[in-house]
């Protein structure tokens, strides 16, 4: 019912009346005023009834006058009075019909009875009613209220004191009440606060709403009160208690932080009055040092007050709890002191209760993030959590260290009872109850002797407190021993569980929603709130290495299974949020701190020593106080369940495992298989781990892998207690477990594990290298295990499983090891080819491949016993998978043909049996592309040198192969086309070009090619028999089956294979070893002609060249239809070149046959070519002069022929009509020969440069006289365009020819005897081919005859051989006319019957050619005349006596042609060299330095003079008759000579009887009359002749004065003596010339002799009077004739004028 329901309003009125009524009766005798005020109150309110309505308002309005009687009541202070109107008061009050007045007059007759100390509880209980039932009660009125509960609250009565103490509180409540009452109603209204002048921090109280200023001024005056400072609003206030103060503050920001969020004001008040109190009453905590005596210190320092302390600490959690968004550089400081009242040196309770403080923040995890995020994520702020959990951890050390400081009553167990379920219970720990031997035993830590008891503090993830609770103790309680460990362990567990559980539930909700993004945009990247994962890290970069310090060392000194197990589930919980946030190194420290605890003590493990040392580096300093990572005390007195051998390098000693051991391993199990996702790398710490304790336990890898426990013989010093022989199929089975659960990771971290496996498998072989210890075959047989699970992913980890097994474990030392490497690897493939794969391998080729390649790769390790392990399975995939190897048949035939020399001969001759198997059973079913790969096989198995006969049984499988592509050609031929389709469709939408050998080629064609590129290969083995047989079947497959080849394929056999077969065949030949081979072992006798390496390759060129040369020559229609024949054309002469210069006689020879079969000089006859071809079933090429397109002309192609050539199948050819040879004849080829032979003839005719050693090539004659023998045919292609330059290419070659000395042995088959006069064949060949040129030009057009000159030039140098022959380089040889054949190496031959024969050729040239331009341009008279000059003047002296006659008879006859072109061309001048030139050949000749030989007969010297007496007469006739025509110079020197002939010419040796004969008499005779006969010619024609004459005379008169004036000289000298004959005759011949000249000159008209000639001849006379006292009487008769003439020049002098004249 409530209080203004018309009954309750009439229950009031009547309520009031009985109450006045009672008031009136009491106070009718003591107090008559307070009856009169009664009844008129009666009165009063009976008018209000009356009313009908709005009675209550009306009651309100008058309440003054109402209460007035009630008031007046009280004051009598009458206890009964009192009470009762105390009643009446508060049934108004309750009925709201109190005015703000009334209410007023109300309060100020409580405080009068509370100052008079009445009624205490009644006055408190009046107040309450007051202020809860309404909210008249404002500013003044209200606060004298409050102070007024105060004052009673400090009253001497214990009930009264608490009954006040609640009232304080309940009203505190309701005025703040109010103000929550209050903004809720003003909730919509927006009101602009009045502008603040000043200070716009110091809120003036103006601005609030009233209930809000109540509320305001009662916080501050709590402030004020609790600062110990008078209040500003509590006016009266006698005494107050800080402890009070602080609860009332407590409780007001406990349960009003709304008031203090919304409202600057009151935000202003907690900053600037509550937070500097708070900090101001902490002082003395701060100061103090627990230890120090108070009383020496100059000022004493405040100790510690345990209540004010704890309440301030509850006041600051609430602080941080509520307003830490306000109050961050507050919370800051709080935080801060917080971690300091941890420290070892503060009294134990303060340390209690900071740790209390600590877990409550500890079990809220939203608020820790924030502290995070506002200090430790700011720069230069305190790292606020982490000081709290490095505080809460170096606590935990710090008990271990110094127990117990200061407390020294400590119980030894708390009350609880130390029943381990309970506790297990409490600390929540899973399986508490199920461990029986616990429950006897205390649980507790202990560490090096300090023995910590752990009690239950309270249930996990809420902080009670205990000591934060006692807020009725003055005095500081005792701590229990265990207690603050306890906390501190609690707060721990929780903080772990409470930032890993938000933390995870937050990463889940992005997982989620970046899940949903990805399946709603497929195509876009999510991007996550970076703000989120930056603070997730940072917490847990910050917090982790506190923790991890911690929860190490309570792992380390747990002896609770509990407990261990608590504190390992943290660890784990860590490092499993460690490895999805991706912070590497917290989580491998955390994963090392649980692998560290599962192994013994100072177990010597690299992984984890290596990652521990990277945190010991690490101390934490906290407060100047340093953290270190403490590392585990072994003394722990732990139950041991297992005592086994280390798995160590240096194997010694045993090592223990305790039941905590074993523990950690399976919380290590348990990390691996459910967060084996999020360990990356770690997995390496944990595989590494349990490889350990797996080998100490003894676990044995089995088949499959999996580990079963080993039979006890296996470690003599293993020992396992029942309890672990228990577990261990339980371990063993967990192992298997968490490989098998590898199939749920992803592909990344299914990666990881692969890794680390395989990490782990490397230091198992580095430890069972040199030693042979039985090696950890853990990781091998987990790598086979997780590879057996994932089988139908096994693609992604296929590389590095397999790849780790191959290189690694198949080739280590160890056999066991190895064996095991090999075993896993086969049994892999071989599962994985007979797992029933989606979609099947048939369907899947990639897949077939992937698991099929490290069979193949297998090839690559040495062991014989890994080979024959792969070559056992290949032969198990081949029986029970032959039929559907399909695309893996590259990798299988890959592994039979893996063969090295260096394997022996059993694994050769086991693969080889494969090989014949596949090639006899397989070969149809494989696919068409694999059949390439058949050959290479076939061919590495020919290369292989272990087994001669293998090899050429494999030589014989290529045949065997060709058969079978021959006959199944077309439906090869429709595969492998099927097949090309496709790759160039790929390659095409790659954009790549497709890449294969041979590319351009059909593949049919190419299969052949790889056949014959095989067989080439085989042509250069070392061995000759290989080499032989495979030569002879390369060159029989392209005969029998070249047919089937398209034409543009024929050009890639052409160069791919034929040439680079040639090439290298060179190579080897010309590299190739002189040393004799002796006896090819065994009786087996070689050949000289094979018994050098050179000798057995030259053999090899031979054939090869031969065999190539033939394919040219019989497909030379099919060729020439190729592009590029021309290059193919130079490439074989080139080759031809190589080998004919190559330093092999039979190699050389051989090559020039090859070119004069090429050029067809020797030509093959059709028909049987024809017919040979026919009978291999390969119809006739016809073979045509050489023709084929090459930069010359274009190419002329009919159809016909190429129809012809295409439709080899049964149409009759016919011979191409004759037009088209000449048309197809292409000049190009012929030039291309031509160069070759000019540079082959260069080079092999080219003499040694240096001196030569005794070993240099020279070449042999039948070699010389093949190749010039090649010229004339060739010429006969090429005269066309034949150039000068050419001929003088022609002309070197010749001469080097010719000059090229024979050897020794060699010369009695070759030189005829000196005495016959006959050629050699090649001497023949090199006139021939002269011949041939010069009958060309001769026939040729005009232009050709420029060559005439070259040609003389040639033949003339040939002609110099007569007497000079020519010099090889520098090479001795000696004349073969004095040599015995075996004194000389090489021998000269005799050129004498060649210079003459050319001489002769010359002759009869010029004879035709004298009249030719090019004849008289070139000078070739002068040069004849130059190279007569040589035999001419060396006369006697020649080599053969037939030279120089030859040489003046060719002379004269040459003259008689030459001379009159020479006069008819005098004016051109193109004769004017030769003049001199044949002035001193005449002069060479007539007047020889040679003798002549002393056997000479005199009718033979007297035939020698006619000769000359010849010679003069043809100066007489056809040279001064004409000397107009000729230089006065070659005049002059005839003259001189005739002149010198005249006078005397003998040689002084003779004997005097002979002297008459050998005077030369007839000659100077004619010499003489020649020189008169010019000297006066009276008919003067011409200026010229009388010039002749005058010189004549000149020359004679010159000669005359010389010899007398000699001879008077040598009279007078000799005195008696008589002179010599020859002078005397000399002088007499001279006398009788002047007189005979005297008398010409008589008979001349005197105007034809020059005043010259006169003055000369008078001035003889003084000489010849000299000579009138010689003694000769012959002399004197012969002067009186030359004297007597002189009469006539004596006349008298004539007078200088005549007639008048000058």
């Amino acid at each position: 019912m409530s209080t203004s329901s018309p009954e309750a309003v009439k229950k009031l009125v009547e309520n009031m009346q009985t109450d006045l009524r009672s008031l009136s009766m009491e106070c009718k005798k003591k107090f008559p005023p307070v009856k009169e005020a009664a009844e008129s109150g009666i009165v009063k309110i009976k008018t209000i009834a009356a009313r009908s309505t709005g009675i209550l308002a009306a009651l309100k309005e008058n309440s003054s006058e109402v209460v007035q009687p009630f008031l007046m009541g009280c004051g009598t202070k009458e206890p009964k009075i009192t009470q009762l109107c105390l009643a009446a008061i508060q049934r108004l009050m309750s009925h709201e019909v109190v005015s703000e007045a009334a209410a007023g007059n109300i309060i100020n007759m409580l405080w009068q009875l509370m100052e008079n100390g009445l009624e205490e509880l009644k006055l408190l209980q009046t107040v309450l009613v007051l202020l809860t039932t309404n909210t008249v009660v404002h500013d003044e009125v209200l606060s004298k209220a409050i102070v007024l509960c105060f004052r009673l609250h400090f009253t001497k009565d214990t009930i009264t004191n608490n009954t006040a103490a609640a009232t304080v509180r309940q009203v505190v409540t309701v005025v703040f009440e109010r103000m929550v009452a209050e903004d809720e109603r003003f909730k919509g209204i927006v009101e602009q606060p009045p502008p603040v002048q000043g200070n716009t921090n110091r809120r003036s109280v103006s601005t609030l709403r009233p209930s809000a200023k109540d509320a305001y001024m009662l916080f501050q005056d709590l402030c004020q009160l609790v600062n110990a400072d008078a209040p500003y609003w509590l006016v009266g206030m006698t005494e107050m208690t800080r402890t009070f103060g602080l609860e009332l503050l407590e409780s007001v920001l406990n349960d009003f932080p709304g008031v203090f969020l919304q409202h600057q004001e009151f935000s202003f008040l907690l900053k600037e009055r509550v937070c500097p109190l708070v900090i101001k009453l902490f002082s003395p905590n701060i100061k103090f040092r627990q230890g120090c005596n108070s009383a020496a210190s100059p000022a004493p320092v405040e100790k510690p007050y345990f209540p004010i302390c704890m309440r301030l600490l509850r006041v600051v959690s609430v602080l941080i709890k509520h307003f830490y968004s306000l109050l961050v550089t507050e919370c800051e400081i709080f935080l801060s002191l917080l971690v300091k009242f941890l420290d070892g040196e503060k009294p134990q309770w303060l340390r209690a209760v900071a740790v209390e403080s600590v877990h409550r923040l500890c079990v809220q995890p939203h608020l820790l993030r924030s502290f995070c995020q506002s200090y430790d994520m700011k720069q230069h702020s305190t790292k606020v959590f982490r000081d709290i959990v490095n505080a809460l951890g170096s606590f935990i050390q710090s008990l271990f260290i110094i127990p117990n400081a200061g407390n020294t009553t400590a119980l030894s167990a708390p009350a609880g009872g130390s029943g381990s379920g309970a506790q297990g219970a409490a600390l929540g720990g899973p399986g508490a109850g199920g461990v029986g031997s616990n429950l006897t035993t205390q649980a507790a830590f202990e560490y090096r002797g300090t023995w910590i008891p752990l009690m239950t503090v309270s249930v996990q993830g809420s902080a009670k407190a205990t000591y934060l609770e006692m807020l009725d103790k003055v005095e500081p309680p005792s701590i229990p021993e265990g207690y603050a460990m306890s906390v501190a362990f609690s707060a721990l567990l929780d903080l772990v569980r409470g930032i890993t559980a938000m933390i995870e539930k937050e990463l889940s909700v992005e997982e989620e929603a970046a899940a949903e993004f990805r399946e709603t945009h497929p195509d876009q990247q999510w991007q996550p709130q970076p703000g989120a994962h930056l603070v997730w890290e940072e917490m847990v970069s910050a917090c982790w290495c506190g923790l991890l310090a911690a929860l190490s060392l309570l792992l380390d000194a747990s002896t609770d299974e509990t407990a261990t197990e608590n504190i390992l589930k943290a660890e784990l919980t860590v490092a499993s949020l460690c490895g999805r946030l991706g912070l590497v190194t917290p989580r491998d420290a955390f994963i090392t701190a649980i692998c560290k605890a599962s192994l013994p003590p100072h177990y010597a493990l690299t992984v984890l020593s290596s990652n521990a040392a990277n945190l010991s580096g690490k101390a934490y300093s906290i407060q100047g106080q340093s953290v270190q990572i403490i590392s585990p005390s072994s003394e722990s007195h732990q139950q041991v369940v297992a005592v086994g051998q280390p798995l160590t390098s240096q194997p010694q000693g045993t090592v223990v495992l305790t039941a905590k051991n074993i523990q950690c391993m399976r919380t290590l199990l348990n990390l691996a298989h459910c967060h084996g996702a999020v360990l990356g790398t770690s997995w390496q710490l944990v595989l590494a781990t349990l490889q350990h304790l797996v080998w100490i336990l003894g676990l044995k890898p089995g088949a499959g892998g999996a580990l079963k426990p080993g039979r006890a013989v296996e470690g003599p010093s293993t020992v396992l207690t029942t309890a672990v022989m228990t577990d261990l199929p339980i371990i063993s089975n967990i192992l298997s477990r968490l490989f098998e659960s590898s199939q749920y990771l992803d592909d990344v971290s299914l990666h990881h594990l692969i890794n680390a496996l395989c990490s782990l498998s490397l230091e198992a072989m580095e430890m069972a290298y040199g030693n042979n210890k039985e090696p950890s075959l853990f990781a091998v047989a987990k790598l086979l295990e997780t590879g057996l699970v994932n089988m139908d992913r096994i693609e992604i980890l296929w590389r590095p499983l397999t790849g780790h097994l191959l290189e690694k474990v198949c080739q280590h030392p160890n056999s066991r090891m190895r064996e095991w490497g090999a075993e896993a690897l086969t049994a892999l493939i071989k599962a994985g080819l007979a797992y029933k794969h989606d979609p099947p391998l048939a369907q899947n080729q990639r897949l077939q491949l992937l698991l099929l390649n490290p069979l193949k790769e297998l090839s690559n390790v040495l062991h014989a016993d890994i080979r024959q392990k792969q070559l056992e399975s290949v032969l198990q995939i081949l029986q029970s998978q032959g039929d559907s190897l399909g695309p893996g048949w590259p990798l299988v035939l890959g592994v039979i043909g893996a063969i090295r020399n260096d394997q022996g001969e059993s694994l050769i001759r086991t693969a080889f049996q494969c090989l014949q198997l596949v090639v006899t059973d397989f070969l149809p079913t494989m696919p068409c592309t694999c059949l390439q790969i058949v050959v290479d096989v076939a061919g590495s198995f020919g290369l292989q040198n272990q087994e001669l006969n293998i090899s050429l049984t494999s030589i014989g499988l290529l045949w065997n192969i060709s058969d079978y592509f021959f006959q199944r050609g077309e439906a090869i031929i429709q595969e492998l086309e099927r097949e090309e389709e496709a790759l160039q469709k790929q390659a095409q939408e790659k954009g790549e070009t497709l890449n294969r050998p041979f590319h351009p080629a059909p593949p049919f064609d190419c299969l052949w090619l790889c056949l014959y590129a095989k067989l080439g290969e085989l042509c250069v083995d070392p061995r000759p028999a290989v080499r032989k047989s495979a030569g002879q079947t390369l060159f029989s497959t392209i005969a029998a089956h070249g047919t089937l080849l398209q034409q543009p394929t024929w050009h890639i056999v052409i160069w791919k294979v034929l040439f680079h077969l040639l090439g290298r065949v060179r190579t080897s030949s010309t590299t190739a070893d002189k040393e004799k081979i002796e006896s090819g072992g065994g009786n087996i006798l070689i050949h000289h002609s094979r018994d050098t390496a050179e000798k057995q390759w030259a053999e090899t060129w031979v054939l090869t060249l031969a065999g190539v040369a033939r394919i040219f020559n019989t497909r030379r229609y099919l060729l020439q239809q190729l592009g590029d024949f021309f290059e193919a054309w130079e490439v074989l002469l080139n080759h031809i070149q190589s080998a004919a210069l190559s330093k092999n006689n039979e190699v050389s020879l051989a090559a020039l046959k090859s070119f004069q079969e090429i050029l067809q000089i020797v030509t093959p006859v059709r028909d049987s070519a024809g017919d040979a071809f026919a009978s291999m079933g390969v119809p006739p090429v016809l073979i045509d002069p050489l023709s084929a397109s090459g930069p010359g002309r274009p190419l002329v192609r009919s159809d016909s022929l190429v129809e012809r050539l295409t439709r080899y199948n049964g149409a009759e050819l016919q011979a191409p009509p004759p037009g088209e040879e000449s048309a197809l004849e292409d000049s190009a080829l012929w030039w291309s020969a031509w160069n070759t032979w000019y540079r082959t003839g260069t080079d092999s005719t080219r003499p040694p440069s240096g001196p030569t050693e005794k070993f240099s090539f020279i070449p042999s004659q039948p070699f010389l006289t093949a190749l010039i023998q090649i010229f004339p045919a060739l010429y006969q292609h090429i005269k066309a365009n034949f150039s000068m330059e050419d001929l003088k290419k022609l002309g070197v070659i010749l001469h080097g020819a010719v000059s090229v000395p024979i050897s020794s042995d060699a010369s009695p088959f070759i030189l005829p005897s000196y005495t016959e006069a006959v050629l050699t064949s090649l001497q023949e060949a090199v006139l021939t081919s002269l011949d041939v040129l010069q009958k060309a030009i001769c026939v040729g057009p005009e232009n050709l005859q420029v060559m005439y000159p070259a040609i003389f030039e040639q033949l003339l140098l040939f002609v110099e051989f007569s007497c000079k022959p020519p010099q090889y380089g520098r090479m001795e040889t000696k004349h073969v006319a004095n040599a015995k054949y075996n004194q000389a190496e090489w021998v000269a031959l005799n050129y004498v019957p060649f210079a003459e024969r050319s001489l002769e050729v010359v002759v009869d040239l010029y004879h035709k050619t004298a009249c030719h331009k090019a004849v008289i341009n070139e000078k070739v008279l002068q040069n004849i005349i130059k190279t007569l000059r040589m035999p001419l003047g060396l006369k006697y002296a020649c080599p053969s006596e037939s030279t120089w006659k030859l040489a003046v008879s060719s002379l004269l006859k040459v003259l008689s042609i030459g001379l009159p072109v020479a006069r008819q061309h005098a004016s051109s001048g193109k004769f004017d060299t030769m003049w001199p030139e044949l002035a001193n050949a005449f002069e060479d000749f007539l007047f020889t330095k040679s003798t002549p030989p002393d056997n000479l007969s005199i009718q033979e010297f007297q035939k020698n003079e006619a000769v000359d007496v010849e010679v003069v007469q043809l100066i007489s006739t056809e040279i001064l008759p004409f000397a107009n025509f000729i230089p006065k110079d070659f005049v002059g020197q005839i003259m001189t000579m005739l002149n010198r002939g005249s006078i005397h010419s003998q040689s002084p040796s003779f004997t005097e009887a002979e002297i008459d004969v050998r005077m030369r008499e007839e000659f100077s005779k004619v010499c003489f009359e020649t020189l008169l006969q010019f000297s006066f010619s009276n008919k003067v024609s011409t200026p010229q002749e009388g010039y002749i004459s005058r010189m004549a005379l000149s020359v004679l008169l010159k000669r005359s004065q010389d010899v007398l004036r000699r001879y008077v000289e040598d009279e007078r000298l000799s005195g008696r003596c008589p002179l010599p004959r020859q002078q005397v005759t000399e002088i007499i011949f001279v006398l009788k010339a002047i007189s005979t000249l005297m008398d010409s000159l008589k008979k001349t008209q005197p105007e034809n002799v020059d005043g010259n000639t006169w003055a000369q001849v008078i001035a003889l006379y003084p000489t010849l009077v000299e000579c009138v006292t010689c003694s000769s009487s012959e002399v004197s008769s012969a002067l009186k004739e030359a004297l007597g003439p002189f009469k006539d020049f004596m006349q008298p002098p004539v007078s200088r004028v005549q007639n008048g004249e000058s």
